[in-house]
């Protein structure tokens, strides 16, 4: 399965494929304040944010990671992703075989400029994000995950209707050098209707 990088576009915001010419504009996005990236993974400065494009490319590359830069309101203000694409093996002979969409996805290594945190660019992007995966790719659903101890991000992804489904313990690194339990949260085809209506509203 090969999927094209998708570019989304709202009233504000615009989510389009990540570039290597985007690093200079994320290292300025992410030099406007660095208070709350203590818990998430944000490259500071240009050399580290060069390393760390090069590797979500790579990632593209082999399947494994959608990345997108956050355009909001003609500027970059970031980066999200679509992770791990997965189509099911389904039992032979299903009519519910895919071969040219996942599954399933996560949406994660969201991070925003300190200018756009804590206004609509978020519920923007993230409406864009669940309305192609649900919408363009039927997907049975959508996960994400954050550090355990991450309130402002688990309360971030709780705002958009996703369900707590539990912590992974010893998940992964995390982003300041400890092992990271993770906290997991979904939304599953059905519950999608009824959040797409709220995050309209709300955006």
């Amino acid at each position: 399965m090969t999927l094209e990088v998708p570019t989304l576009v709202g009233r504000e915001v615009t989510l389009r494929p990540l570039v290597l010419d985007d690093v200079d504009a994320l290292v300025a996005a992410a030099a406007e304040s660095r208070e709350h990236y203590g818990l998430s993974t944000v490259p500071d400065g240009p050399d580290a944010t060069r390393a760390w494009v090069a590797r979500f490319l790579r990632q593209r590359d082999v399947g494994e990671r959608l990345p997108l830069v956050t355009v909001w309101r003609g500027r970059v203000v970031g980066s999200t992703s679509f992770i791990e694409p997965r189509m099911w093996d389904w039992p032979p002979g299903s009519a519910l075989q895919r071969i040219d969409r996942p599954d399933v996805v996560e949406i994660g290594s969201t991070w925003l400029a300190a200018s756009a945190q804590r206004t609509r660019c978020n519920t923007e992007a993230k409406l864009l994000m669940l309305t192609h995966a649900f919408e363009r790719w039927q997907v049975h659903a959508v996960s994400f995950k954050t550090d355990e101890r991450n309130v402002r991000s688990r309360r971030a992804i709780e705002r958009l209707g996703a369900r707590f489904d539990g912590v992974r313990r010893a998940d992964m690194p995390g982003a300041d050098g400890t092992v990271r339990n993770s906290a997991h949260y979904s939304i599953v085809a059905v519950e999608w209707p009824a959040i797409r209506a709220r995050l309209a509203r709300l955006e």
